[in-house]
């Protein structure tokens, strides 16, 4: 038997679906308090020392946070190829402004103390707003995007054509979808800044946390509502063959109203994540005002991770519908690599996952702890 039969191929796109979303839900629990914490700064901080002690709860982890993205992408581009080259065609602008804002946190950490003028200040941390604010909002729009279907086609030879604008993209149910995003990512900064502050900065964030935290949970109620009444969904009309080739083009497809809705009435089971993701931005309220720094934080972990999960089940198997040409849509099943690179690709993730987890533990526990005024102003130290 040759090596990568151990496991079957239908198998195999399931579990790299599965990873995937692993990928990205990790990205969003970890990276997702960087950017949040970079949206609050101006608003949590209002003096420089307050602001020098927000940067550097995230300064020694945003660079291993940041990990989480590299790794989807890259698992984006060897396990779905045909995914990666529409949405990072597709959305090339997007993509673009998401990677100048980021581009702005490393720049703003390292030069924002480099002189002592206010307004230098100033400008480095609005900068570093933009850094967590913009990826925020437009990952939640291209997830928008993505649940309405996005406008490409595919000819006879699976050549891309994308038919789509920027602006397009900034279409009002995306927008929502956005503004859940940012609710949900500066609930998970300021739960992070109330675990590493204390004072007036954690205050602040509490307050915030409360109202970001609420507004999360409303925005995926609404959401959910104007997906239903709204949205149409996608659903393949044909018999789905899970380890047939990989051309989207042999099945057929529909847009059907509620479709999005199905795998929840044959599996009811899936509730439990639209139900995380409502209970978890709930006890993130609740442990915003009961004080429970540890609680408030792991809760808000749990409602990105329903949210997220939400998202991933609602459109199963579909991962990239098409609104031009629903049988051009890319699933699960006929959008992947090969048998065997999908399975070469499985020993390695097996191997350096771990690795990657292991090093993040040990780093949180290595700089575990509050971030107080007298580390940041001590001599010799390596504070931002």
């Amino acid at each position: 038997m040759i090596l990568h039969q151990l496991i079957d191929y239908e198998t195999l796109r399931l579990i790299w679906w599965v990873l995937l979303g692993v990928l990205l839900i990790g990205f969003a629990a970890t990276d997702g308090f960087d950017l949040g914490v970079g949206a609050l700064l101006p608003f949590v901080g209002k003096t420089d020392i307050e602001r020098r002690v927000v940067i550097n709860t995230i300064g020694p982890v945003w660079e291993g946070n940041q990990v989480w993205l590299i790794l989807g992408g890259g698992a984006i581009f060897a396990a779905w190829p045909p995914l990666y080259a529409v949405s990072f065609s597709g959305f090339y602008l997007a993509m673009f402004a998401i990677l100048a804002a980021l581009i702005l946190r490393p720049v703003g950490f390292k030069y924002r103390s480099k002189r002592d003028s206010a307004a230098w200040r100033s400008g480095w941390d609005w900068a570093l707003f933009i850094g967590g604010f913009v990826p925020s909002l437009i990952f939640g729009v291209a997830v928008g995007n993505v649940l309405q279907g996005v406008p490409f086609r595919l000819d006879d030879d699976l050549r891309i054509f994308y038919d789509g604008t920027f602006f397009g993209l900034l279409n009002p149910y995306a927008l929502l979808c956005g503004l859940l995003s940012v609710a949900m990512l500066v609930t998970h900064g300021a739960a992070w800044l109330v675990l590493k502050t204390e004072g007036r900065v954690a205050e602040r964030a509490r307050a915030y946390g409360q109202l970001a935290s609420f507004s999360s949970f409303l925005l995926f109620v609404l959401g959910g509502v104007a997906l239903y009444f709204f949205v149409d969904g996608y659903a393949i009309t044909s018999v789905v063959d899970g380890a047939g080739p990989s051309n989207p083009l042999l099945k057929e497809a529909a847009v059907l109203p509620g479709a999005w809705f199905a795998n929840y009435g044959a599996h009811s089971w899936l509730l439990i994540a639209p139900a995380l993701g409502l209970g978890g931005a709930f006890l993130t309220f609740v442990g915003f005002g009961a004080r429970r720094e540890g609680l408030t934080l792991l809760a808000s972990k749990l409602s990105i991770f329903g949210i997220i999960s939400t998202v991933g089940v609602s459109m199963f198997p579909f991962i990239l519908p098409s609104s031009i040409d629903p049988k051009a849509s890319l699933t699960v099943f006929d959008a992947s690599s090969s048998h065997m690179t999908l399975f070469i690709m499985l020993v390695v993730t097996l191997i350096f996952l771990p690795m990657v987890l292991a090093y993040t533990a040990w780093v949180y526990k290595v700089l575990w702890g509050k971030v107080r005024p007298e580390s940041i102003t001590r001599k010799g130290g390596h504070a931002y």
